[in-house]
């Protein structure tokens, strides 16, 4: 039991200093000093780096290989229907 709180422990730890959270630590960070010292670019910087963070997270939340077999599906369908079309144009010739 006390082997499974250390793993616990270790992906709380990891999570925690994980790269997302340290980009959205950079990003309050700039958009804070950006508003304290009033400066405009520290405050756009805090706003892209926490925009994209967001992004990044949903971009990781997505189920990409659900994602590419629609479009396979999508890309047959079109084949499927441009044979067809083209059969129909030669028939009539």
């Amino acid at each position: 039991m006390d082997s499974n709180k250390e793993k616990q422990e270790i992906s709380i730890i990891g999570r925690l200093f994980s790269l997302e959270a340290l980009l959205i630590l950079m990003g309050l960070l700039s958009l804070i000093s950006g508003i304290v010292g009033r400066q405009l670019m520290p405050v756009f910087w805090g706003v892209m780096i926490l925009g994209g963070s967001v992004a990044l997270h949903f971009v990781r939340k997505k189920d990409w290989k659900k994602h590419w077999e629609e479009l396979e599906e999508e890309k047959r369908i079109y084949e499927e229907r441009a044979r067809k079309r083209k059969e129909k144009g030669d028939g009539g010739k």
